[in-house]
Protein backbone atom coordinates (compact mmCIF):
# COMPACT_ATOMS: atom_id res chain seq x y z
CA UNK A 1 0.00 0.00 0.00
CA UNK A 2 3.09 2.58 0.23
CA UNK A 3 3.20 2.67 -3.98
CA UNK A 4 -0.55 4.38 -3.36
CA UNK A 5 0.63 6.54 -0.62
CA UNK A 6 3.68 7.72 -3.22
CA UNK A 7 0.75 8.65 -5.39
CA UNK A 8 -1.06 10.48 -3.44
CA UNK A 9 1.13 12.31 -1.91
CA UNK A 10 2.64 13.18 -5.86
CA UNK A 11 -1.01 14.12 -6.80
CA UNK A 12 -1.04 16.59 -4.02
CA UNK A 13 2.01 18.21 -4.83
CA UNK A 14 0.33 18.07 -8.73
CA UNK A 15 -2.79 19.87 -7.55
CA UNK A 16 -1.11 22.29 -5.66
CA UNK A 17 0.85 23.26 -8.68
CA UNK A 18 -2.03 23.58 -11.28
CA UNK A 19 -4.21 25.59 -8.26
CA UNK A 20 -1.77 28.04 -7.68
CA UNK A 21 0.02 28.37 -10.88
CA UNK A 22 -1.21 28.22 -14.49
CA UNK A 23 2.35 29.79 -15.49
CA UNK A 24 4.20 26.66 -13.79
CA UNK A 25 1.49 24.35 -14.63
CA UNK A 26 2.12 24.83 -18.51
CA UNK A 27 5.53 24.89 -18.37
CA UNK A 28 5.88 21.28 -16.14
CA UNK A 29 3.44 19.77 -19.24
CA UNK A 30 6.22 20.98 -21.63
CA UNK A 31 8.70 18.78 -19.76
CA UNK A 32 9.64 14.91 -20.20
CA UNK A 33 6.54 13.04 -18.57
CA UNK A 34 9.89 11.42 -16.64
CA UNK A 35 10.05 14.56 -14.20
CA UNK A 36 6.88 15.78 -14.08
CA UNK A 37 6.16 14.61 -10.53
CA UNK A 38 9.67 15.90 -9.33
CA UNK A 39 8.85 19.51 -10.38
CA UNK A 40 5.63 19.69 -9.07
CA UNK A 41 6.85 18.68 -5.75
CA UNK A 42 9.15 20.95 -5.52
CA UNK A 43 6.81 23.97 -6.84
CA UNK A 44 4.24 22.18 -3.96
CA UNK A 45 7.02 22.14 -1.06
CA UNK A 46 7.54 25.74 -2.15
CA UNK A 47 4.48 26.92 -2.41
CA UNK A 48 3.08 25.24 1.33
CA UNK A 49 5.70 27.32 3.13
CA UNK A 50 5.20 30.40 1.42
CA UNK A 51 1.85 30.05 2.18
CA UNK A 52 2.22 29.65 6.17
CA UNK A 53 4.03 33.07 6.21
CA UNK A 54 1.74 34.81 3.27
CA UNK A 55 -2.05 33.98 4.48
CA UNK A 56 -1.77 32.46 7.74
CA UNK A 57 -2.50 35.69 9.31
CA UNK A 58 -4.66 34.49 11.89
CA UNK A 59 -2.73 31.54 12.73
CA UNK A 60 0.82 31.12 14.63
CA UNK A 61 2.75 31.35 11.66
CA UNK A 62 6.00 31.46 13.28
CA UNK A 63 4.83 28.07 15.48
CA UNK A 64 4.03 26.90 12.22
CA UNK A 65 7.18 27.24 10.26
CA UNK A 66 8.49 25.91 12.62
CA UNK A 67 6.98 22.95 13.07
CA UNK A 68 7.08 22.91 9.15
CA UNK A 69 10.57 23.22 8.62
CA UNK A 70 11.74 20.11 12.02
CA UNK A 71 9.33 17.77 10.07
CA UNK A 72 11.18 18.84 6.28
CA UNK A 73 14.22 17.61 8.16
CA UNK A 74 12.74 14.74 9.66
CA UNK A 75 10.88 13.99 6.20
CA UNK A 76 14.31 14.05 4.50
CA UNK A 77 16.11 11.92 6.95
CA UNK A 78 13.12 9.32 7.53
CA UNK A 79 12.39 9.08 4.08
CA UNK A 80 9.01 9.38 4.42
CA UNK A 81 6.45 11.66 6.08
CA UNK A 82 2.36 11.91 6.86
CA UNK A 83 2.41 15.41 5.49
CA UNK A 84 1.64 14.47 2.02
CA UNK A 85 3.54 17.14 0.40
CA UNK A 86 6.58 16.53 2.19
CA UNK A 87 6.48 13.38 1.69
CA UNK A 88 6.41 13.90 -2.08
CA UNK A 89 9.28 16.52 -1.62
CA UNK A 90 11.62 14.27 0.45
CA UNK A 91 11.50 11.81 -2.19
CA UNK A 92 12.90 14.05 -4.89
CA UNK A 93 15.61 15.41 -2.48
CA UNK A 94 16.64 11.49 -1.70
CA UNK A 95 16.47 10.65 -5.53
CA UNK A 96 18.43 13.63 -6.90
CA UNK A 97 21.17 13.89 -4.28
CA UNK A 98 19.52 17.71 -3.72
CA UNK A 99 21.97 19.17 -1.22
CA UNK A 100 20.23 20.13 1.84
CA UNK A 101 22.03 23.36 2.08
CA UNK A 102 19.73 24.45 -0.73
CA UNK A 103 16.53 23.54 1.49
CA UNK A 104 18.44 25.22 4.53
CA UNK A 105 18.51 28.51 2.54
CA UNK A 106 15.06 28.55 0.81
CA UNK A 107 13.63 27.90 4.70
CA UNK A 108 15.96 31.00 6.06
CA UNK A 109 14.30 33.28 3.87
CA UNK A 110 10.73 31.96 4.61
CA UNK A 111 11.62 32.96 8.25
CA UNK A 112 13.07 36.33 7.30
CA UNK A 113 8.81 37.11 5.66
CA UNK A 114 7.56 36.02 9.08
CA UNK A 115 8.87 40.05 10.33
CA UNK A 116 8.05 43.07 8.27
CA UNK A 117 11.20 44.33 6.93
CA UNK A 118 12.97 47.04 4.53
CA UNK A 119 15.54 45.03 2.77
CA UNK A 120 19.11 46.49 2.98
CA UNK A 121 21.07 45.70 -0.51
CA UNK A 122 22.73 43.04 0.97
CA UNK A 123 20.02 41.72 2.90
CA UNK A 124 17.74 41.99 -0.91
CA UNK A 125 20.57 40.26 -2.30
CA UNK A 126 20.38 37.22 0.24
CA UNK A 127 16.57 36.82 0.17
CA UNK A 128 16.91 36.54 -3.67
CA UNK A 129 18.87 33.62 -3.30
CA UNK A 130 16.90 31.60 -0.81
CA UNK A 131 13.67 32.73 -1.95
CA UNK A 132 14.25 32.02 -5.35
CA UNK A 133 17.94 30.71 -7.12
CA UNK A 134 17.99 28.09 -4.84
CA UNK A 135 14.44 26.73 -5.93
CA UNK A 136 16.24 27.21 -9.43
CA UNK A 137 19.35 24.61 -8.10
CA UNK A 138 16.70 22.45 -7.26
CA UNK A 139 15.19 22.14 -10.32
CA UNK A 140 18.15 21.55 -12.13
CA UNK A 141 19.40 19.32 -10.17
CA UNK A 142 16.52 17.70 -11.48
CA UNK A 143 16.79 18.12 -14.90
CA UNK A 144 20.31 17.28 -15.30
CA UNK A 145 19.37 13.97 -13.75
CA UNK A 146 23.09 13.28 -11.95
CA UNK A 147 24.84 15.20 -14.44
CA UNK A 148 27.34 17.42 -11.99
CA UNK A 149 29.59 18.76 -15.22
CA UNK A 150 26.27 19.69 -16.68
CA UNK A 151 24.93 21.35 -13.65
CA UNK A 152 27.94 23.03 -12.93
CA UNK A 153 28.12 24.85 -16.29
CA UNK A 154 24.32 25.52 -15.61
CA UNK A 155 24.56 26.73 -12.36
CA UNK A 156 24.45 30.30 -12.85
CA UNK A 157 22.03 30.57 -15.30
CA UNK A 158 19.51 28.94 -13.19
CA UNK A 159 20.06 31.21 -10.07
CA UNK A 160 19.61 33.84 -12.73
CA UNK A 161 16.59 32.90 -14.12
CA UNK A 162 15.15 32.21 -10.49
CA UNK A 163 16.55 35.60 -9.63
CA UNK A 164 14.45 37.33 -12.56
CA UNK A 165 11.28 35.34 -11.82
CA UNK A 166 10.92 36.59 -8.22
CA UNK A 167 11.82 40.26 -9.25
CA UNK A 168 9.28 40.61 -11.44
CA UNK A 169 6.80 38.89 -8.71
CA UNK A 170 7.87 41.80 -6.44
CA UNK A 171 7.05 44.38 -9.27
CA UNK A 172 3.63 42.35 -9.93
CA UNK A 173 2.65 42.27 -6.25
CA UNK A 174 4.47 45.30 -5.30
CA UNK A 175 1.16 46.57 -4.01
CA UNK A 176 0.02 43.59 -2.06
CA UNK A 177 3.26 43.52 -0.44
CA UNK A 178 3.64 47.10 0.97
CA UNK A 179 -0.09 47.81 1.96
CA UNK A 180 -1.32 43.94 3.11
CA UNK A 181 2.42 42.63 4.49
CA UNK A 182 4.45 45.70 5.19
CA UNK A 183 7.07 44.17 2.87
CA UNK A 184 9.74 46.70 0.72
CA UNK A 185 11.73 44.50 -0.98
CA UNK A 186 13.82 46.76 -3.41
CA UNK A 187 16.40 48.52 -1.02
CA UNK A 188 16.32 52.21 -0.91
CA UNK A 189 13.27 52.55 -2.71
CA UNK A 190 9.93 54.57 -0.86
CA UNK A 191 6.75 53.06 -2.12
CA UNK A 192 5.22 55.98 -0.89
CA UNK A 193 6.98 57.95 -3.23
CA UNK A 194 7.72 54.94 -6.50
CA UNK A 195 9.23 56.90 -9.00
CA UNK A 196 9.90 56.04 -12.59
CA UNK A 197 14.11 56.15 -12.09
CA UNK A 198 13.90 53.76 -9.37
CA UNK A 199 11.42 51.17 -11.55
CA UNK A 200 13.83 52.01 -14.55
CA UNK A 201 16.61 50.76 -12.51
CA UNK A 202 14.99 47.73 -11.03
CA UNK A 203 13.81 46.97 -14.49
CA UNK A 204 17.42 46.52 -16.34
CA UNK A 205 18.48 44.59 -13.56
CA UNK A 206 16.03 42.05 -14.28
CA UNK A 207 16.64 42.43 -17.88
CA UNK A 208 20.37 41.69 -17.62
CA UNK A 209 19.30 38.24 -15.22
CA UNK A 210 17.06 37.43 -18.08
CA UNK A 211 19.90 37.94 -20.91
CA UNK A 212 22.09 35.64 -18.66
CA UNK A 213 19.38 33.04 -17.96
CA UNK A 214 18.35 32.38 -21.85
CA UNK A 215 21.87 31.56 -22.39
CA UNK A 216 21.97 28.72 -19.86
CA UNK A 217 17.83 27.39 -20.89
CA UNK A 218 19.40 26.68 -24.69
CA UNK A 219 22.40 24.23 -23.13
CA UNK A 220 19.50 22.37 -20.96
CA UNK A 221 18.40 18.69 -22.05
CA UNK A 222 16.23 18.33 -24.37
CA UNK A 223 13.75 16.68 -21.60
CA UNK A 224 13.81 19.76 -20.06
CA UNK A 225 14.44 22.68 -22.57
CA UNK A 226 11.24 23.77 -23.83
CA UNK A 227 9.23 24.01 -20.22
CA UNK A 228 11.88 25.82 -19.27
CA UNK A 229 11.99 28.30 -22.24
CA UNK A 230 8.08 28.46 -21.91
CA UNK A 231 7.85 29.35 -18.30
CA UNK A 232 11.02 32.09 -19.28
CA UNK A 233 8.84 33.52 -22.17
CA UNK A 234 5.46 33.59 -19.81
CA UNK A 235 7.35 36.20 -17.26
CA UNK A 236 9.17 37.93 -19.96
CA UNK A 237 5.77 38.51 -21.44
CA UNK A 238 4.90 39.83 -18.04
CA UNK A 239 7.91 41.85 -17.73
CA UNK A 240 7.28 43.88 -20.71
CA UNK A 241 3.66 44.52 -19.67
CA UNK A 242 5.18 45.40 -15.98
CA UNK A 243 7.74 47.81 -18.31
CA UNK A 244 4.88 49.69 -20.31
CA UNK A 245 3.16 51.25 -17.39
CA UNK A 246 3.99 53.76 -15.32
CA UNK A 247 5.44 53.39 -11.29
CA UNK A 248 1.84 54.72 -10.13
CA UNK A 249 0.16 52.48 -11.93
CA UNK A 250 1.70 49.31 -10.53
CA UNK A 251 0.65 50.48 -7.25
CA UNK A 252 -2.36 50.35 -8.01
CA UNK A 253 -3.31 47.20 -9.94
CA UNK A 254 -2.17 43.48 -10.39
CA UNK A 255 -0.80 43.10 -13.84
CA UNK A 256 -1.30 39.41 -15.73
CA UNK A 257 -1.03 38.38 -18.63
CA UNK A 258 -4.13 36.35 -20.24
CA UNK A 259 -4.67 32.64 -20.75
CA UNK A 260 -4.78 33.29 -24.54
CA UNK A 261 -1.81 35.14 -24.43
CA UNK A 262 0.45 32.19 -22.47
CA UNK A 263 -1.63 30.08 -25.19
CA UNK A 264 -0.43 31.88 -28.06
CA UNK A 265 2.94 31.80 -26.36
CA UNK A 266 3.15 28.03 -26.15
CA UNK A 267 2.78 26.70 -29.31
CA UNK A 268 4.86 29.20 -30.63
CA UNK A 269 7.52 28.03 -28.15
CA UNK A 270 6.61 24.33 -29.36
CA UNK A 271 7.47 25.63 -33.21
CA UNK A 272 10.57 27.71 -32.33
CA UNK A 273 11.95 24.33 -30.29
CA UNK A 274 11.09 22.05 -33.03
CA UNK A 275 13.05 23.83 -35.87
CA UNK A 276 15.98 24.74 -32.90
CA UNK A 277 14.77 28.33 -33.20
CA UNK A 278 15.30 29.22 -29.52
Amino acid sequence: MINLYHKISKETSKNITQLYSTSFSFGIKLLDKSIHDAIYSIYGFVRLADEIVDSFHDYPKTEMLLEFKEETYKSIERKISVNPVLHSFQMVVNQYSIDIKLVDKFLQSMEQDLDDIHYSNDAYKDYIVGSAEVVGLMCLKVFVNGNETLFKNLEESARRLGAAFQKINFLRDVKADYQELGRTYFPGVDLDKFTRIEKLKIEADIQDDFKYALEGIVKLPTSSRLGVYVAYRYYFSLFKKIKKISSDKLMEERIRVPNTKKLYITFESIFQNRFNWI
